[in-house]
This record gives C-alpha cells, sequence and structure tokens, in this order.
C-alpha cells in the first residue's frame, strides 16, 4: 500500500489509503524468472545423448538390392524402376519386379514430377494401400 503525502482531507497526520496496485515487484520476479528459463533452457536440450548406429553397409550382404521405385510422370504414365506399367498392372508388375515370397513387406519408393496432379499421385498411394503395400516411402530432391 502507499500512502497520500499531501492534500486537504484529513488532519495534519491522517494519511489517506491509495488502492492502487504496485505491480514493480511482480515485474521484477518475472524478468529475473524469464533469465533463469532462458539460461537453463538451452543445456537441457543439448544433454540429451543418443546412441546411432553407424552407417556402414551390412558385410553378410556384398550385393545389396537396387531399390524398386514407382516414378510418375505429369502426363499419367508411370514406370516401376525402368519398366512402364499401368494402374491397373501396378500390383502385378510390383510384385514380379520384387520377386521374393512375400513382397508386401518390401518398402516401395515413389517419386513423382512436381507437376504431378495430387488426384494421379494418390491413385497409386491408394492402389498400393489397399493391396497390402503399407510401407511406402517418397523421394525428394536435395537442393542444397
Amino acid at each position: 500500500m502507499s500512502a497520500k503525502l499531501g492534500g486537504k482531507k484529513g488532519g495534519k497526520y491522517q494519511l489517506g489509503q491509495n488502492s492502487d496496485i504496485n505491480v514493480t515487484p511482480f515485474v521484477d520476479v518475472m524478468l529475473v524468472l524469464l533469465i533463469i528459463f532462458m539460461v537453463s533452457a538451452p543445456p537441457s536440450t543439448l544433454a540429451i545423448k543418443i546412441d546411432l548406429p553407424p552407417a556402414i553397409p551390412n558385410p553378410s550382404d556384398p550385393h545389396p538390392k537396387k531399390p524398386t521405385y514407382i516414378s510418375l510422370h505429369p502426363d499419367g504414365t508411370m514406370q516401376i524402376t525402368d519398366a512402364k506399367t499401368t494402374p491397373e498392372t501396378l500390383i502385378a508388375d510390383l510384385t514380379a519386379k520384387f520377386a521374393v515370397p512375400n513382397p508386401k513387406l518390401q518398402t516401395v519408393l515413389i517419386r513423382a514430377d512436381r507437376l504431378v496432379r495430387y488426384k494421379d499421385f494418390m491413385a497409386v498411394v491408394n492402389i498400393l494401400q489397399t493391396n497390402g503395400f503399407y510401407k511406402v516411402a517418397l523421394i525428394n530432391e536435395d537442393l542444397g
């Protein structure tokens, strides 16, 4: 609380009351807390250690299999690696290209020209998911 230092109301020694809240201590405490959190936040995020495996190829597989990918072109055509295919024959061609007992466990890579319509891209993804190919990855271009 603060006191009234002058004025005509009341006697010479009588002080009136001022009901304004003094926010200066509150602001000081908040600034100190802000500085404490700003100083303590960076070390807490840098202290997380992750033990990542090395990026070396498997020595037991001297000839790793080349990836199988589906390429989508703006004119609506598509290819599986180097062979042309259509949406109707996509699953049969993909299964033949993988040539493994359970091809649905393999990862299918999709790359599309940036001018390919979203509807055409999603049609391919839907065909794959409808037929049990759930491991779908997208290929992008590194611009930097």
